[in-house]
């Protein structure tokens, strides 16, 4: 180690570090105040990094998902355009913030097994149809929903890896309802 001589070189703080001593005594009364320094940052960080968001929050409020992949589905004669959305935070957001969407245009929600499905209506603003679909494109059960409802009460009565949402009213005005039949490359796979 260096020993720093001269008083212009080694000034800190109105100290001159010329001899070892002196610094020894300076450091000495710094420890203290470094270490609970160190400690506070520490704490600070450590709040900072649990204090990440989830990665599952929604989409910025006011922004629809608009852009998901796309796929046909056919439900008697009618063809449907249906968004999909496959992974968590898209099934999160859903069709939140939308104001309209055309007459034969849905989401499609893919999960990976199934299971019961629930769902509810935050920060969604246009009235829906649910239809939850058993692996085989069976419908299992349809339910009406209501904007802006967080009452998670719209689920499927058994196990289902689809669930197709609609605007409200679709199903029933062209006779869709449990034991329907909807086909499509999504159910051919399984």
């Amino acid at each position: 180690m260096a020993r720093l001589t001269t008083r212009h070189d080694a000034s800190f703080g109105g100290f001159c570090f010329a001899d070892s001593r002196r610094f020894a005594n300076i450091t000495s009364m710094l420890k203290p105040s470094i270490h609970i320094a160190l400690v506070v940052l520490a704490a600070f960080f450590a709040q900072v990094g649990a204090a990440k968001p989830s990665t599952l929050q929604p989409s910025t409020p006011g922004e629809p998902q608009l852009d998901l992949p796309r796929t046909s589905i056919q439900a008697n004669m009618h063809r449907i355009d249906a968004q999909v959305a496959s992974t968590p935070e898209q099934q999160q957001t859903g069709l939140m913030w939308r104001r309209e969407m055309p007459a034969n245009e849905g989401m499609l929600f893919v999960f990976p097994t199934p299971r019961q499905q629930c769902f509810w209506m935050r920060n969604t603003l246009i009235p829906l149809a649910i239809a939850f679909i058993a692996d085989d494109g069976t419908v299992v059960n349809v339910r009406e929903m209501k904007p802006l409802d967080e009452s998670p009460t719209n689920c499927s009565t058994a196990p289902v890896r689809y669930v197709l949402e609609m605007n409200q009213g679709w199903f029933t005005k062209r006779g869709i309802k449990a034991g329907s039949k909807l086909t499509g490359e999504q159910f051919k796979k399984r």
